[in-house]
């Protein structure tokens, strides 16, 4: 069995800063890709910033430059750091970890999102 559990959500306003957490535990050999991802509501799911095990990033149009990805390999944590937040970045962020178990199986394990808002 494997978790996910993000942490650090909440309610700033326009132009202010957040910093979200997720960390993987469980019977985990490895994990190879990690990501960030939003729905707002109404809208699909998409990809907000992802990173390789190796520290390789990629992310939206719509926050580059403004958010920067992160993750400690040894703790199976990944890191999201939002900066000069707009309203349009409002949404639930889910944490999404592809991870390579102890038994040998991989998967894409999601955690339960947390709800970040941004007031104008």
């Amino acid at each position: 069995q494997v978790q996910v559990v993000e942490s650090g959500g909440g309610l700033v306003q326009a132009g202010g800063s957040l910093r979200l957490s997720c960390a993987a535990s469980g019977s985990i050999l490895t994990i190879n890709d990690m990501g960030w991802y939003r729905q707002a509501p109404g809208k699909q799911r998409e990809v907000v910033a992802a990173i390789t095990r190796g520290g390789s990033t990629n992310y939206a149009h719509s926050v580059k430059g403004r958010f920067t990805i992160s993750r400690d390999n040894a703790k199976y944590t990944v890191y999201l750091q939002m900066n000069s937040l707009k309203p349009e970045d409002t949404a639930v962020y889910y944490c999404n970890a592809n991870v390579l178990t102890t038994y040998h199986f991989e998967y894409d394990y999601w955690g339960q999102g947390t709800q970040v808002t941004v007031s104008s």
